[in-house]
């Protein structure tokens, strides 16, 4: 196959320092080399060469979404009175809407946003089942994880795991190099205590990676310690008859009911992190659990902001998601970043590597959450890895690409490489 040159005024490999006048050389879909476009035009003299103005950097990956409700926009333009408030207006829709939606059209919109904004990976939540092909479909790489909730033990062992099971083998006849298959137990809240842990042996057992809620709530230690507040109000008002709920609670808070039941591990990422105190963040750091920070989801629900400068100076990994368009405004990555960039600095974060280390959640901290960070994986341009890139059209140097990336890298998004392959470009010069 021939070689092919993809080059910019400046090149972010996160796997290196960032190169003034770099390119990036791509054979067979995987990066061959990175380094100054002088040398690497010398290098391979044949090779076809994109120009772009502006920053290369590695495809971002977008560590939570929700694709499939992408057409749920409305609710993600409005600000709520909290998790328990949204829940409502989001179940009342999705109840008009399930029967007849095109969930699978739903993805496909949505797969064109994220590529269009620079993501090229995605941990996908699919509640629908119908939906899990077209995160390949659209060009998309990452994890499907299957969502279930809302299911008691006896409902589970009634029929439900084994409709489940049914549509995790279906699933996985799509899977392949480039779009695996995960389990998703919605959260401590959403599903019986048996179910949780079942759910998590199910994707262990066929090496699968687990991705769940977790702190999303202001009410979730109080629920799971005493079955009380309004969470537990919310849960008993579907008329659940879970466990924990039965029993009064279990007496501790949610990442260590969590841990206890087994639903956490090494090859789970958890999604929101807000309320959680430092046990809790030091518990998912003592399992090495990546966490996936929406802040604007956040913002839009009504909650709490995430925690970050905790996150950061304590040490835990971090990623960065979107969640969907029913909690977000929209699916830019980078909008996230310079929100987290924000809550940084007002938590008190005054350390020089802040932008670097947030456009390392995006990418690079999005890939090890999602099991992908290794040398044929995603998140970084080095040679052997999945050449996935993303260019943005911005003025700057190599010194100051990352901080500009981070604070004003949003909406400037002019071409997407997935596989070497352009999947949208709007501005080229060569």
């Amino acid at each position: 196959m021939a070689v092919q040159l993809i080059s910019a005024d400046v090149v972010v490999p996160v796997a290196g320092p960032a190169i003034d006048g770099g390119a990036v050389a791509i054979e067979g879909g995987r990066v061959v080399e990175v380094g100054t476009r002088r040398r690497l035009r010398t290098e391979f003299r044949k090779a076809e060469e994109r120009h772009h103005r502006g920053v290369v950097t590695p495809g971002l990956v977008n560590a939570h979404t929700h694709l499939q409700f992408t057409s749920f926009a409305e609710i993600g333009r409005q600000i709520h009175d909290g998790f328990e408030e949204w829940s409502v207006v989001f179940d009342r829709k999705y109840g008009q809407r399930a029967p007849r939606e095109d969930w699978y059209g739903a993805v496909l919109a949505g797969a064109r946003l994220a590529l269009a904004t620079g993501t090229t990976t995605v941990a996908e939540i699919s509640t629908d089942f119908e939906a899990v092909p077209a995160v390949r479909e659209a060009g998309l790489g990452g994890v499907v994880y299957l969502e279930a909730l809302g299911h008691t033990w006896d409902a589970w062992e009634g029929g439900e795991r084994a409709r489940y099971l049914a549509a995790l083998e279906d699933a996985l006849s799509i899977q392949d190099d480039r779009v695996r298959i995960g389990v998703s137990p919605h959260a401590p809240y959403s599903l019986d205590t048996d179910v949780l842990t079942d759910m998590a042996a199910i994707a262990r057992d066929r090496g699968m990676r687990v991705h769940t809620h977790l702190g999303e709530s202001a009410y979730e230690d109080e629920y799971c310690m005493f079955a009380t507040g309004p969470l537990a109000d919310f849960v008993r008002g579907f008329g659940r008859g879970f466990q924990i709920v039965v029993e009064g609670g279990c007496g501790v808070g949610t990442v260590e009911f969590s841990h206890r039941i087994g639903l956490l591990g090494p090859d789970t990422h958890v999604a929101h992190g807000i309320y959680l105190d430092e046990p809790g963040r030091a518990l998912l750091r003592e399992l090495d659990i990546p966490v996936a920070l929406c802040p604007r989801s956040n913002e839009v629900i009504g909650l709490k902001e995430p925690p970050v400068a905790a996150y950061l100076r304590e040490g835990n990994p971090v990623a960065v998601g979107t969640d969907s368009l029913a909690s977000s405004p929209s699916l830019d990555l980078l909008e996230d970043v310079a929100v987290l960039y924000r809550l940084a600095q007002e938590q008190g974060y005054d350390e020089p590597d802040l932008a670097e280390r947030l456009f390392r959640a995006a990418t690079r901290g999005g890939a090890y959450a999602l099991g992908l960070d290794h040398p044929e994986g995603v998140g970084a341009l080095a040679p052997g890895r999945q050449a996935d890139i993303a260019v943005f059209d911005m003025a700057v140097t190599a010194d100051h690409a990352l901080e500009a990336l981070v604070r004003e890298g949003a909406g400037r998004c002019v071409a997407t490489y997935v596989g070497g392959e352009a999947m949208t470009v709007s501005t080229e010069s060569s």
